[in-house]
């Protein structure tokens, strides 16, 4: 332990995080590891999913099946996730949101947004034990990109509002944790000149 008591490598830090990115760009394994840098806690889109299969006895192969031809349930998971946002943005300590999203459903309430990706390549040898080809994760993140555009405008190939990008196939998960948790322990609010403005998604 150090002097104030606290475990070697963590932050002191009440900042709200989102982090997003693509399948096999890497966001499971940063919120992890930032998590218990942050010794806070993280909630991902793909938690909240289960969640919302559980609340109707549905299995996740059964859910993600409605979800392509129900709207509804899109939305319902923006939803629960976009209260997370606005609970946590205002508890002034330390929290993770992951999900494709989670920057935009945060709003102003975010602290610090996070943008991973990776070569297409990359993140599919990353994904290989999932059973999931090429050609399947291109087929679903352009679907998922066209359904935020006619649900809320929301064009996901614009990441100028993130406040850090990585291409975590240069620095790997150790690499990638190291320069987020960089930003964060060196964030200086009263050095902050401004972020980037997120519109509010009517959900």
């Amino acid at each position: 332990m150090s002097e104030d008591g606290r475990a070697p490598g963590r932050i002191d830090t009440d900042l709200f995080i989102t982090v997003s990115g693509p399948p096999g760009c890497g966001v499971t394994t940063l919120c992890e590891a930032l998590s218990e840098r942050l010794d806070c806690g993280y909630v991902s889109g793909g938690e909240v999913f289960r969640e919302i299969a559980d609340d109707r006895g549905m299995s996740l192969s059964q859910l993600t099946a409605e979800a392509s031809s129900d709207a509804e349930l899109d939305r319902e998971l923006d939803r629960r996730l976009q209260g997370i946002a606005e609970k946590w943005g205002d508890a002034d300590k330390a929290f993770i949101l992951e999900s494709r999203l989670a920057g935009y459903l945060a709003a102003g309430h975010a602290d610090l947004r996070i943008w991973l990706d990776a070569p297409e390549e990359v993140r599919v040898d990353r994904t290989s034990d999932r059973e999931e080809f090429s050609a399947e994760m291109r087929v679903r993140e352009v679907i998922e990109e066209k359904r935020y555009a006619a649900y809320y405008g929301v064009d996901l190939s614009n990441r100028s509002f993130y406040d850090l990008a990585i291409n975590t196939a240069r620095w790997g998960p150790d690499g990638t944790l190291a320069v987020a948790a960089s930003a964060i322990e060196n964030y200086d609010p009263d050095a902050d000149e401004g972020a980037f403005d997120t519109p509010e998604l009517n959900l």
